[in-house]
């Protein structure tokens, strides 16, 4: 990846302008538009899918370092596209090992279609092991599915929602069914983002409604709980993934805004720059010692799903971990940076202050850190004896 240019694909001139929006769309609690646009018009929608397919042909280490480019101009943003980037990363994972179930994901991203990530549930700590939603089998080979989907981030723009659901009547029920459904009127779209921090996600509730996939687009039938499916594996492991890369490249703009503060400030006390105090050093060494720290396990772990590696029963304890370090480590850097700048960041207006608050979001994604706690514990101890 020595010769990759990440400007290939987010110019500069791009990211500018992506980061000058990103204080208003935070203040009035839009979801940015332009922004998506110009990702499009650009082609980043497509980064992962297959040249041949008409998208970059990008590996997941590539993904992951441009989402670090882009979390550094706007987290929301960023964390938006992650969405999307999810289900064309599973789809990469999947072709990657002959399969093509999601082919039409690809297909759809490259034509510059939208795609959205309809698991999270309230209540429901099984994520992608169980579901509240009801999956009604249809005649026609398709399902139906009622039920309420939280966290759902594109939720103004997007042309497919990923999603599961129960189906418990069956003949082999029950079965968890992953498929696809498309904006109708049978999905409602609650206007209920109004949050702390990450506002530009537009990360709405979704009531289904009877919402129907057609035979075509559902993409897998699983036993309920813990499941070696590749799909399963798909969705975990480029979530975690794509989060890390997301949280990592918020830590490192607050690292820069701390470089540009402490070199800008200037102490009362002894008329020395505060890049010249040996606090402010120790603060700045200090976050680019935990920042430093994240880049090579990102690239690792990317290197190692692109590659097909082995880890076994250890896989998802490394998934979870990797997101769970990212999200730590840029609270602690944004932490730092505020007590850098001083006051002023404080200050709604602040973009650290904004920071600040983005930041916060990491902890309520899966996995939160009692989950990569238990998921790292067994993987090391085993299970929890009965």
């Amino acid at each position: 990846m020595s010769d990759f240019d990440p400007a290939r694909y987010l110019s500069d001139d791009l990211i500018e302008r992506i980061r000058t929006r990103a204080a208003t769309v935070d203040a009035e609690n839009l979801f940015p538009d332009d922004d998506l646009a110009e990702l499009r018009e650009a082609g980043y929608l497509g980064i992962l899918v297959p040249r041949e397919l008409g998208g970059a042909g990008l590996s997941l280490a590539e993904a992951s370092v441009l989402q670090q480019r882009l979390a550094g101009a706007a987290p929301a943003t960023a964390l938006a596209i992650n969405m999307h980037l999810v289900w064309t990363g599973v789809a990469k994972v999947l072709s990657d090992r002959g399969d093509d179930a999601l082919r039409f994901v690809q297909e759809g991203a490259a034509a510059g279609e939208v795609f959205a990530f309809g698991i999270s549930e309230a209540g429901n700590d099984l994520v992608l092991f169980g579901s509240d939603t009801d999956a009604v089998p249809q005649p026609d080979g398709g399902y139906a599915f009622t039920g309420t989907k939280i966290f759902t981030s594109l939720a103004p723009t997007w042309d497919h929602l990923g999603l599961h659901g129960l189906d418990t009547t069956s003949d082999d029920a029950p079965r968890l069914v992953f498929a696809f459904v498309d904006r109708t009127d049978a999905v409602h779209v609650r206007d209920d983002w109004d949050t702390v921090g990450m506002r530009g996600t537009q990360s709405r509730t979704t009531e289904l409604r009877g919402a129907p996939a057609s035979a075509d687009r559902i993409v897998r039938r699983l036993a309920p709980g813990p499941n070696p499916d590749p799909l399963v594996f798909g969705i975990f492991s480029v979530f975690e993934l794509l989060l890390a890369s997301v949280y990592t490249g918020l830590a490192r703009r607050a690292l820069d805004l701390a470089v540009e503060s402490a070199r800008a400030r200037t102490s009362k006390k002894t008329g020395l720059a505060y890049s010249q105090d040996p606090d402010i050093r120790w603060r700045i060494a200090d976050m680019a010692l935990a920042y430093d720290g994240m880049l090579p396990q990102l690239e690792a772990i990317a290197r190692d799903i692109d590659a097909r590696a082995d880890h076994g029963a250890l896989w998802f304890a490394k998934l979870s971990g990797l997101k769970h370090r990212a999200v730590s480590a840029a609270k602690a850097v944004v932490d730092e940076a505020m007590l850098v700048a001083g006051g002023s960041s404080y200050f709604s207006h602040s973009e650290l202050g904004r920071l600040y608050r983005d930041v916060l979001a990491g902890m309520f994604h899966p996995s939160d850190p009692e989950s990569a706690h238990s998921t790292v514990a067994a993987a090391w101890l085993g299970p929890l004896t009965p």
